[in-house]
Formats: structure tokens, sequence, C-alpha cells
């Protein structure tokens, strides 16, 4: 049986996520987060939801980072399921020229973006550990 992953893409106002299906990601959507508590709320419902077995976090360089790690293991924490962090170096503007490669109006490519970035973050993840996941 194929594990489904939750992609998280980290950010204070709001958060991307996506899932995988075997060796694909997909975008889910994008969550607006007003508290770190919050945050935790909302994806926790998003693992119910969808039977996700392991959560994927993206790490950036630089000052996020510590933060990003912070918040995963306080994810871990309250989850009850595994928690992993990945680079997510470029994924922001790889994102940016996917969106725009989807043809989709200006105001749904932006809302979308944070979705995309959590996508390619998961697709990498997904493809350095193939189905062992």
């Amino acid at each position: 049986m194929t594990m489904i992953i939750l992609g998280v893409d980290y950010g204070r106002s709001k958060m991307g996520l996506s899932l995988s299906s075997g060796n694909i990601a997909f975008p889910l959507k994008v969550i607006r987060v007003s508290s770190q508590q919050n945050a935790i709320e909302e994806i926790q419902k998003v693992v119910k939801e969808e039977n996700a077995e392991k959560v994927v976090v993206g790490i950036s360089e630089g000052k996020m980072a510590d933060e990003e790690i912070k918040f995963s293991k306080d994810l871990e924490k309250v989850l009850g399921v595994k928690v992993e962090t990945w680079d997510e170096t470029l994924s922001t503007q790889d994102a940016q020229e996917l969106s725009l490669s989807a043809q989709l109006p200006q105001k749904r490519r932006k809302e979308m973006e944070d979705a995309f970035s959590s996508t390619l973050v998961l697709q990498s993840y997904l493809d350095a550990h193939g189905t062992e996941s």
C-alpha cells in the first residue's frame, strides 16, 4: 500500500500544502495562519482527513531555518506521525515559474504559489527516497 505524505511549505502568514500519491506530489491548498498553534491545528486536520502517514516540511537556508526546524519538532509532538525536514532552496522561484506555466489567472496563480512550492519540495523528497518513503 502506498504511503500518503503531506508536504508543508512553511510561512508565518500562510503555508502551502501538498500530498503524495505514490511517487507523484500534487498541490493541495494554501492555509492562512494566525499563529503557530493555529498552523499546527490546521495541519492536524489535513493529516486526519487525508490519512497522511508522514509530513515533510521544507527548510530554507538562512534566518527562517531555525524557526522551520522548531515548527517541525512541535508538529511531530502533536501529530503522532513522523515529521521530516527537506531542503527547499530555490523552490519559491521554481514555484513561480511553474505557476506561470500553469496558465492560471494571476490572482489564482499567486494564491497557489505556496502550494506549488510545497509540491516541488515534496517531489524532490520523493525522488530522493524512491518508493521507500
